[in-house]
């Protein structure tokens, strides 16, 4: 399993990236998972709804299950936020896992970079980032594609892929 991590500002366009990505590497024949971060309080629970009673009643985890997919939702009632590495674990084997945030995480990175943005480049202090997906002129001696070129992106993102054992050995040296 390979793991690369989508880093940039907010409206970069990382997951309208993502949502091109995904289904040029399921062409190829490639499973794909995704990790994205969140930076607030979220809820994929609907109010009201038996799983979402369940979980306000203070179940630890709730698992939701139809013909169509199944969700676990996990509550971590005042414990540390997972990191990576442990959320990895949880996943099932896939050819490419996709992380879109987790900045401070030492696995390899892809920075997306949208000009009209007006933001600063990423790369100078992450030196987890190891190319640059953009719509204008970056100079810097990493490789850099065009954010519309959806099949340089994927290359750019395969061919920069870590293993999943080699990002969990490096989070836990950061660590």
């Amino acid at each position: 399993m390979k793991i690369i991590g989508l880093a940039g500002w907010s409206g970069a366009g990382k997951t309208t990236l993502l949502t091109r990505l995904i289904p040029h590497f399921n062409a190829q024949g490639l499973r794909v998972s995704v990790i994205k971060h969140a930076h607030h309080q979220f809820d994929v629970d609907v109010p009201g709804k038996d799983s979402w009673r369940h979980r306000e009643a203070g179940a630890a985890e709730v698992l939701v299950a139809s013909e169509r997919r199944w969700a676990l939702m996990h509550e971590l009632r005042g414990a540390a936020e997972p990191r990576l590495p442990e959320l990895l674990a949880k996943l099932s084997a896939v050819d490419l896992v996709v992380v879109e945030g987790f900045k401070r995480e030492p696995h390899r990175k892809i920075e997306v970079h949208r000009a009209a943005n007006s933001k600063p480049l990423l790369f100078p202090d992450d030196p987890g980032i190891v190319g640059i997906a953009t719509d204008g002129a970056v100079e810097t001696r990493l490789p850099t594609v065009h954010l519309d070129d959806i099949p340089a992106v994927a290359a750019l993102v395969l061919g920069s892929a870590m293993t999943a054992d080699e990002a969990m050995a490096k989070s836990a040296l950061a660590r």
